[in-house]
């Protein structure tokens, strides 16, 4: 995975904004490229891999997988907080759907990934087990796993993982980490790196990487390759949706806030009227409640009611091709 022309990975962005299109284009620069599975269909996931395969002229690229195991919640918490949402949804003509959960169809993703084989999968919100790491292995799938601290890291090495994605604070969208109910930890990236250093797994960066001396600075600190999120999101090729492109430049928005909010795990994006209030760790069951209106708010260009992922160093993003923006990129 990280035999690369180019020390840098296009990372893996749910809901949009990676699409065929910008993994092949990052692909084809000699960097690396993922998809996201997350909240796609097997058969949405099925042609984007082909899709990407056909984009990508031969270059090697990956998929992330979410890890989604069910915890336990509280349902009153849960009511609480839908009940502070109403009046948003309300404005944007939509019901709040009964929240439930759902394992992003991780058996059947995984299925397909071993007969598609792509260079590379990653893996997101949980560690899978020893037989699947070994399942890749033998399939010659090189496997990461995204962690956010030591203990998380050992797990994945313990497991049989190939790569460690280290993701620090600064990270745009959700944070990898295992349990929704702990709220991460804010030690720095360059930190993480340090410590984690020690499990003897090559690193991928990530986290608030927008320019190239953030990404000379990821590889000073023992990663193999910075992987690049935030700074894609403007790219031509991303899918990212008008009212999230429009946000990322406007004034209207001054920082970012790490906020349970919209989906019930922690994620990092523009501080919005949505993103300040107390939600409660409900992850899957709060995203699926709030899908159908972040949808509508989105497409109703309501920047203050729909999620707006965006890392500490979204101001460095620059819109073009996917290819100019990782060359400026390159140490």
């Amino acid at each position: 995975m990280l035999d690369l022309d180019l020390p840098l990975i296009a990372a893996p962005m749910a809901g949009g904004p990676s699409t065929p299109e910008l993994v092949a284009a990052v692909a084809r620069t000699g960097a690396g490229g993922f998809l996201a599975a997350g909240y796609l269909t097997t058969d949405a996931v099925a042609a984007q891999l082909r899709r990407a395969d056909e984009l990508a002229r031969g270059r090697p690229f990956g998929i992330n997988l979410f890890v989604v195991e069910e915890a336990p919640i509280d349902d009153a918490e849960l009511q609480r907080f839908a009940a502070a949402l109403e009046p948003y949804a309300c404005e944007v003509g939509v019901e709040l759907a009964e929240p439930r959960f759902d394992d992003d169809a991780f058996a059947a993703k995984l299925e397909l990934v071993l007969e598609e084989r792509p260079a590379w999968v990653s893996f997101t919100f949980g560690c899978p087990d020893a037989e699947v790491f070994a399942a890749l292995r033998e399939r010659d799938i090189v496997s990461a796993m995204t962690v956010t601290d030591i203990e998380e890291a050992r797990l994945a090495a313990d497991r049989g993982a190939d790569v460690l994605v280290v993701q620090g604070p600064e990270a745009g969208g959700h944070r990898g980490t295992l349990r929704q109910d702990v709220w991460p930890s804010d030690t720095p990236l360059t930190d993480l790196l340090r410590d984690i250093d020690a499990i003897g797994l090559p690193m991928v960066a990530a986290g608030g990487i927008a320019t190239r001396a953030d990404v000379r600075r990821a590889l000073d600190h023992g990663a193999r390759a910075a992987q690049i999120g935030t700074a894609l999101l403007l790219a031509d090729e991303a899918g990212t949706n008008p009212t999230h492109r429009a946000a990322l430049r406007s004034d209207e928005f001054d920082t970012t806030v790490v906020t349970r909010a919209f989906t019930g795990r922690p994620a990092r994006g523009l501080a919005n009227a949505v993103a300040r209030l107390d939600a409660p760790a409900a992850y899957p069951q709060l995203h699926t409640m709030t899908s159908a209106f972040r949808r509508a708010a989105a497409s109703r260009g309501r920047a203050d009611l729909t999620h707006l992922w965006a890392g500490t160093r979204y101001r460095e993003a620059q819109s073009g091709p996917a290819a100019e923006i990782i060359s400026a990129l390159v140490p």
